[in-house]
């Protein structure tokens, strides 16, 4: 349980390093939102990218422990939908957070899958993130856009994140695989994306958002670690997996939601302050929560 917690101290770390770069070592505000632009638009879909292409995987050979995985992020959305009824909260910053619920940080995912279960498992879970993040990305956008009242096709195709993966996917099922400086190229660039996106978020904490919103974010914060892990598990027994594949439906379950959130609600207009408040308080969290989820499963 030690050693998966100590996997994700260091994103943690990277977004306080942002929080004290913002508020005492005097980067503007103009600055941040640059590096948010330069995250969105050249660092990160170039991560999504090469992750999805180098992917081996076979999808008919993977259609239980993609039911499993799927069924409990749809079951998740779902859920997190449901606060808007429920709580009543601010259009913006119930379109901004909703993702938060269900959208999972990659990075952190794929470190816990090759350092705890290996190879194959990074395989397992690159498949399931193949399938995933478009749904993810789709959902996340519809949100935003309709917030914005925005034509959501327009949206979509101008996405990156979005175009990212399904080029991804596509060079992946047509077996393209890309020239070695091509692929180191994108490499670089998503390795970038990994800490600079981590520092956007701590440089957008504000302590006004934890107290505006508190209800609306533990509720996300509830469905993200405890009931999404919760319906993956039922699900697992559901497509009676085991082994390695209940590990990594598990462990991608349990995942504290992605730093992506924050910059995609940065940059379509939302509320980006309690996404980012969201993001880091998941991560904490989760330092208790994956660890303690994964056990039922090792």
């Amino acid at each position: 349980m030690l050693s998966t917690a100590l996997v994700v101290l260091p994103e943690f770390a990277l977004i306080l390093l942002g929080f004290l770069l913002a508020r005492r070592f005097g980067f503007a505000r103009d600055f941040w939102s640059g590096a948010e632009r330069l995250v969105y638009y050249v660092l990160f879909p170039p991560l999504l990218f090469n992750a999805i292409v180098a992917a081996d995987f076979s999808v008919a050979a993977e259609l239980r422990l993609l039911g499993a995985a799927v069924g409990a992020f749809l079951l998740a959305a779902g859920v997190a939908f449901l606060a808007w009824p429920l709580l009543r909260p601010p259009a913006d910053v119930f379109a901004s957070c909703v993702q938060t619920a269900f959208r999972y940080n990659s990075y952190i995912g794929l470190a816990f899958a090759q350092s705890l279960f290996g190879l194959q498992a990074v395989a397992l879970l690159a498949l399931i993130v193949a399938f995933v993040v478009p749904l993810a990305n789709v959902i996340a956008v519809w949100a935003l856009a309709r917030y914005r009242r925005a034509a959501l096709l327009k949206e979509l195709v101008a996405n990156p994140l979005i175009l990212a993966t399904l080029g991804g996917l596509a060079a992946n099922v047509g077996g393209i695989r890309l020239h070695p400086i091509l692929a180191n190229v994108l490499g670089k660039l998503g390795t970038a994306s990994l800490a600079l996106g981590l520092l956007c978020i701590g440089a957008g904490l504000t302590l006004a958002a934890v107290r505006e919103h508190r209800g609306l974010m533990a509720y996300f914060v509830a469905v993200k670690l405890l009931l999404f892990p919760a319906l993956a598990w039922a699900l697992i027994q559901w497509f009676d997996l085991s082994g390695l594949r209940a590990q990594v439906v598990l462990l991608f379950a349990a995942l504290p939601t992605a730093s992506s959130a924050y910059v995609l609600a940065a940059r379509m207009g939302g509320k980006p302050a309690p996404v980012a408040v969201i993001v880091t308080v998941q991560t904490c969290l989760a330092m208790v929560t994956l660890p303690a989820w994964l056990a039922l499963v090792r």
